[in-house]
């Protein structure tokens, strides 16, 4: 008999929540010594092979359809290139590791309050260096959408592998694009949110790929996964699954 295959995140935040999440449910994570590696069950749970992962790979494995389920973060769905597309579908928000991908800029830039604001910054800052604003992110695809609604194409992503959120700070941007839960770091580096400058509001969710390879077994045992978080799954959904 086939398995279920579930990814959650493998550590951090998120995985300490769902982990909370999953025990509520009466599903603690077993982690026992027979199981290998980064491979874990759900307790007195048949069916189903949980993957410990990171949320991003996650996101990807879902897309590629090496998931059935995924446990993830919205911010890193929509990061995909093609966004959510047809082969990912969101079947629980789950309301916890809750926080917004947002546009910060320098305390600094006190006349600069909005989207429409930063285009005419852009413009100028272009016009008097022949460069273009330089925004440290880790959500290229998120930036470049969101930029693209308002118009505003002078500038360049400088990716981020650390800190974000230190980048203007440090010299290495003008601006950021960033996650943030409080915005209290964001105030610790001298940076303010635009005023619409939130780009997505993000939260833990439960996805099922439509892309991976599904069963019967397996579409019975996403139902009963489902009826037993308290998030049943819809029929149509379940059919949608097996029909790709």
């Amino acid at each position: 008999m086939a398995d279920l295959l579930l990814g959650i995140p493998s550590k951090g935040r998120m995985h300490e929540e769902a982990a909370k999440w999953l025990a509520a449910a009466g599903m603690p994570l077993d982690r026992g010594a027979k199981m290998r590696g980064y491979v874990a069950r759900l307790h007195g749970t048949p069916g189903i092979e949980v993957h410990l992962l990171s949320a991003g790979e996650i996101a990807g494995a879902l897309d590629d359809g090496k998931l059935h389920v995924g446990l993830t973060g919205f911010d890193l769905l929509h990061e995909r290139a093609g966004g959510l597309g047809d082969r990912m579908r969101v079947i629980a928000c789950l309301g916890f590791s809750r926080a917004r991908v947002v546009v910060a800029v320098p305390e600094a830039w006190i006349d600069v309050d909005s989207m429409s604001d930063l285009v005419d910054v852009a413009a100028c800052f272009h016009a008097k260096t022949r460069s273009r604003l330089r925004v440290a992110t880790k959500f290229r695809h998120l930036t470049r959408r969101f930029f693209a609604g308002y118009g505003l194409f002078d500038y360049r992503i400088v990716p981020s592998l650390g800190a974000t959120e230190g980048a203007p700070g440090a010299g290495a941007a003008e601006l950021i694009v960033d996650i943030t839960e409080t915005g209290s770091t964001l105030a610790a580096n001298q940076l303010r949110i635009l005023d619409d400058g939130v780009i997505l509001e993000s939260e833990a969710v439960l996805v099922a790929s439509s892309a991976a390879m599904w069963n019967s077994q397996e579409a019975e045992t996403l139902s009963s996964l489902m009826r037993r978080l308290g998030h049943p799954a819809e029929d149509n959904l379940l059919q949608e699954l097996l029909q790709k």
